[in-house]
């Protein structure tokens, strides 16, 4: 199944739309201003490092969305690029796919990443007729599980030592949420 062009729009301040090379300055600037933040719960940090970096990384995901494969987004908030929002990869075969996100830390505490998320699983739901979405924390990062637990998702598990960070593993606690129980 192809994936149609995104572009969803939150409230009259906040919209996703897909990443494009063009928001590659901007997106690094954000990583760089939140780099000691986000290393506490991202594997991905030491590998963007430059402009460069982003804009490789940019395109890599557009051609997995040109794939059907994955699909990234830029969180737009007030004009500026507040994070990132994603489905990391989705399995056709079965009908799921796993929602990956993160916030710059002036952007937090406004709920912007549930209602970022509410528009995910709608877009997986509703267009992509998928069965099932998942969202993967750091057993540890409260903030990123609180919001599947907002949103009515079911502690599935836990994965224990499921992610290398940089210089030890943290367990990932998977939570699920099926389209027969989404109620927007």
């Amino acid at each position: 199944m192809d994936i149609p062009p995104l572009r969803l729009s939150i409230d009259a301040q906040t919209e996703l739309r897909l990443l494009e090379e063009e928001d590659a300055s901007e997106i690094f600037a954000l990583v760089e201003q939140n780099r000691a933040h986000l290393r506490t719960w991202l594997p991905w940090l030491d590998l963007t490092l430059s402009v460069q970096d982003e804009l490789n990384f940019i395109r890599h995901t557009k051609q997995q969305h040109a794939q059907s494969q994955s699909l990234a987004c830029a969180i737009i908030h007030n004009g500026r690029i507040a994070g990132s929002i994603g489905y990391n990869i989705i399995d056709w075969q079965d009908r799921k796919t796993e929602i990956g996100y993160w916030l710059g830390t002036a952007f937090e505490g406004r709920g912007l990443m549930t209602q970022a998320c509410e528009e995910m699983i709608q877009f997986a739901f509703g267009v992509l007729e998928l069965n099932k979405v998942e969202i993967h924390c750091a057993s540890g990062n409260m903030r990123s599980r609180a919001i599947p637990e907002r949103l009515h998702f079911t502690q599935e598990g836990i994965i224990r030592q499921a992610q290398w960070l940089y210089d030890h593993y943290v367990d990932l606690v998977t939570y699920g949420l099926l389209a027969s129980e989404w109620k927007r």
